[in-house]
């Protein structure tokens, strides 16, 4: 619907031999323009960056570098919120986003296998991709053609086909976050359903990999679920009882906390104790919504 307003974008730079745009005749998906988009290319390297996504001037140069090893097949950048000071949900996503980058995939990193080199900014090797564009095309999921989770697959048959997955915190990125609850909670339904999806379809990809590796996959899936059967024990403790479960409670709490200083002492700012706001998030609205 927004065509006219690119029209100008393509006209300054239609002269300039180093840029060519692909105009399709309808929305068809981030995948499939992905796809006609690689099947034009001719680089050895491949830079997915989303719309709403600004790099560093050093992204390229620094993702690119990790490249050279050539068992490496994708590398993500760091991930920030251009809109961090916008609301409150948008400081929380932004301490998100470091925790899933700098905990999450830096310590799959050190095994050569992060799980999902994330839309908004990721490199890929074009002979690599070239070699898994009818598997990423032709996905389907319960007998329907799959819309969602396009990075994770990716990344899913990358691993697969036996290459290397990196993580680059130097290569900053800077995307676009909801700046309300309705986005947000849409976007991570998106996420979740992606993220059972495709750990479902790697669990043989998960036995070839490093037994931490395997466990931290594991634990990312089990641990909502565990989380929800705690809030349910509680809330049938207190109907039955009358009594509030504060062991639980207290439990909850101090893994919070926990996780919070010591996301604060890692990235040496403060503001992670306030992460702890997100728990509540978690419990009462994010784990309803992916059950």
């Amino acid at each position: 619907a927004n065509r006219d307003a690119l029209v100008g974008v393509h006209e300054e730079y239609a002269g300039d031999p180093r840029f060519n745009f692909i105009a399709l005749p309808k929305n068809v998906g981030k995948r499939k323009a992905q796809i006609a988009a690689i099947r034009r290319s001719c680089g050895d390297l491949v830079l997915n960056v989303d719309s709403d996504t600004i790099l560093a001037p050093d992204v390229i140069t620094r993702l690119a570098l990790k490249m050279q090893d050539q068992a490496v097949g994708a590398a993500m950048g760091q991930l920030a919120a251009s809109n961090r000071s916008e609301t409150w949900l948008t400081r929380l996503i932004d301490m998100e986003y470091w925790l899933a980058c700098n905990e999450e995939r830096a310590a799959q990193a050190r095994f050569g296998a992060v799980m999902c080199c994330c839309g908004p900014c990721a490199m890929y090797r074009r002979s690599a991709l070239v070699s898994l564009l009818d598997q990423y095309e032709t996905q389907r999921f319960r007998g329907k053609p799959s819309d969602f989770g396009e990075d994770r697959h990716l990344t899913i048959l990358m691993l697969k086909a036996g290459f290397r997955t990196e993580y680059v915190p130097e290569a900053v990125a800077a995307t676009v976050v909801p700046n309300s609850m309705g986005p947000y909670l849409r976007q991570q339904l998106r996420w979740a359903r992606s993220t059972f999806r495709d750990t479902l379809l790697a669990f043989q990809l998960l036995r070839g990999l490093n037994i931490y590796l395997t466990l931290d996959v594991i634990g990312q899936n089990i641990g909502p679920l565990l989380l929800s059967l705690s809030i349910l024990a509680g809330l049938a403790q207190f109907v039955t009882t009358g009594t509030v479960p504060w062991t639980a409670c207290l439990m909850i709490a101090a893994m919070t906390i926990v996780r919070c200083s010591v996301a604060a002492f890692r990235a040496r700012q403060l503001r992670f104790l306030g992460f702890s706001l997100h728990t509540l998030i978690n419990i009462f609205l994010l784990l309803p919504l992916k059950a």
